[in-house]
């Protein structure tokens, strides 16, 4: 078995299904950043944090992608950052109201850990938190709840699910699910709202799938 943390990183990726311009936007990098350190051995190692974070990210030992074997020890004694992933979070709402998922509309991000992220079976790279905009969800979503959406689902078939969509350039979050005709039906889990059936996907953006809310008591 090869020790060369190069082969080590790409069998990592490739395993989990995962190309390298994700990986690099999750380290906050340009897009080749990983195939250029893979690919062409520049840089010649990893930043320390990108290693770290990559480390935690797959649950390997760090030693794995090249630290040196002194660091278990030596990170003990200085400050280190939290190693949480940052989710982006965007200034629109989603329920009822116009908005748009530019990337400049990213107010601040919040930290997650890397295993459990992973256990969401999302890109992170593909992770945006939204607040939620009414009461048309409720009770499984209420007025001010973040919502994590997985963009990446807006490429995949569609499942029933609950998704964040764009209809007549409103954003809405609403529960879709596919007919046999191949139709769409978009419902509010709030009864005082209305629901559509029968609507062409052709009508329909689906924005991405929501995977996980957290809400205030």
């Amino acid at each position: 078995m090869t020790d060369d943390p190069r082969t080590h990183l790409e069998k990592l990726i490739r395993e989990n299904g995962h190309d390298f311009a994700a990986i690099s936007k999750m380290l906050g990098k340009n897009p080749a950043y990983i195939q250029q350190y893979i690919r062409r051995g520049s840089p010649k190692k990893l930043d320390e944090d990108d290693r770290r974070r990559l480390a935690e990210f797959y649950g390997v030992d760090e030693r794995l992608l090249g630290a040196p074997a002194i660091r278990e020890f030596s990170r003990k004694k200085r400050e280190r950052p939290d190693g949480l992933l940052r989710i982006r979070q965007l200034q629109v709402g989603a329920s009822a109201g116009p908005g748009s998922l530019a990337d400049d509309e990213y107010a601040e991000s919040m930290g997650f850990a890397p295993r459990w992220i992973r256990r969401l079976g999302a890109d992170p790279a593909d992770l945006s938190l939204i607040v939620v905009d009414g009461d048309s969800m409720a009770p499984t979503l209420g007025d001010g709840d973040d919502i994590m959406v997985d963009h990446g689902a807006a490429s995949r078939p569609l499942r029933d699910g609950i998704y964040v969509l764009r209809m007549d350039d409103v954003l809405l979050v609403k529960r879709v699910a596919m007919g046999p005709s191949g139709k769409l039906s978009i419902r509010s889990d709030n009864p005082q709202y209305p629901d559509w059936d029968d609507v062409s996907a052709d009508n329909v953006n689906i924005i991405g799938r929501v995977v996980w809310t957290g809400r205030r008591l």
